[in-house]
């Protein structure tokens, strides 16, 4: 076939001299395009003879290969071309500092959780968990709570809905995390040593109420358990928690589910309207203990005639807003940036009792 090499030279001085890629773009069409020349040369071959045939197809599609060679190779200098006109264009000085970018914070209740987590599993106590929503028997029944109880009352206690005509107990969202005690007891049996932290829910509202906070309970179960264990157990807590030797007083008080029980109130002195805790002649109550009651552990599977041991439970909200100042449980749940960036705590700040944070 005739004219190719003048056809060659015709191309790829065209393609050589575009100046960018829509040019480019344009001599690709006009070239191998459904219409273009070389196309429409590759056409001809239908018309030859077999030998004829023979000769150009191959000349043809040499060509065809050399062009697109030619148009991907002008296509990449092009490109080459634009990035190095836009970097002499655009520069930075990366020797400037860096845009300032706040930084998240860790929620006070978070912080404390996993403080309280690591100072109990310093002293052998391993994480239990159960569900929000609990059923009236492992919220109530199980834990030795009449039906008369206070506790039981619609103005303290969330119910949730129940059909017109379905008279099975109501779920509750559980007041308290014992019910988990039940279930750990329930699933692993004695001895156990475990705590559990978790959302609970009551309705109350104030500066030191919330509908929805946040508490700790601790169970330990095994054969020869006593009041004097729990005492060095909780000491040894507000020691680690607050950095400082803090005594502990024990009230003689009333739970359900436990007997004796007993209220428990730290040392700590008020001055200025703060509280400094492990100081000072005056006492400030904090949770609820006690030996866990007979028919806690019946309820649970576990024999009160062979196993004995003790319970407590504490706010870790209130326990946050003493160690760290905070004057209004409300504001735990306000979403407020300013307090959480006030009050948070950063990332590399994590929990352990070797640290004393």
């Amino acid at each position: 076939m005739d004219g190719l090499d003048s056809l060659r030279a015709t191309w790829l001085e065209r393609i050589g001299n575009a100046g960018d890629e829509a040019a480019l773009e344009e001599i690709r069409v006009a070239a191998i395009g459904k219409k273009g020349e070389i196309s429409l040369k590759m056409r001809e071959l239908g018309k030859m003879t077999p030998e004829e045939r023979q000769a150009a197809g191959p000349a043809l599609n040499a060509l065809k290969d050399e062009v697109n060679s030619a148009l991907a190779a002008k296509k990449q200098a092009l490109a080459d071309a634009a990035l190095d006109a836009r970097l002499q264009a655009e520069w930075l000085d990366v020797t400037l500092p860096a845009r300032h970018r706040r930084v998240g914070t860790i929620h006070p209740v978070s912080q404390v959780t996993e403080e309280v987590t690591a100072i109990f599993a310093d002293m052998g106590f391993s994480v239990a968990e159960g569900p929000q929503i609990e059923t009236d028997w492992y919220n109530f029944d199980a834990l030795n709570i009449p039906g008369h109880h206070p506790a039981r009352a619609e103005m303290d206690t969330f119910y949730t809905h129940r059909a017109e005509g379905d008279d099975r107990p109501p779920h509750v969202l559980r007041t308290h995390t014992s019910p988990v005690q039940i279930r750990h007891m329930e699933a692993h049996g004695a001895p156990c040593r475990v705590i559990a932290p978790g959302r609970v829910y009551r309705a109350d509202y104030d500066q030191t109420h919330t509908p929805m906070f946040h508490q700790v309970e601790g169970l330990a179960i095994d054969r020869d358990l006593s009041m004097a264990n729990l005492k060095w157990v909780l000491e040894e807590f507000f020691t680690a928690y607050f950095g400082t030797k803090v005594k502990t007083r024990f009230r003689a008080s009333h739970f359900p589910f436990t007997e004796p029980s007993a209220e428990v109130d730290i040392q700590c002195s008020f001055e200025g309207g703060t509280v400094k805790v492990g100081e000072g002649d005056g006492w400030l109550e904090v949770l609820g203990s006690g030996m866990v009651h007979p028919k806690v552990l019946q309820a649970a599977g576990v024999d009160p005639a062979e196993w004995q041991g003790f319970a407590f439970g504490m706010g870790i909200d209130r326990i946050a807003m003493l160690k760290y100042g905070i004057p209004d449980l409300r504001a735990f749940f306000d979403s407020d940036l300013r307090w959480l960036r006030h009050y948070g705590f950063s990332a590399l700040q994590v929990p352990a009792v070797h640290s004393g944070v």
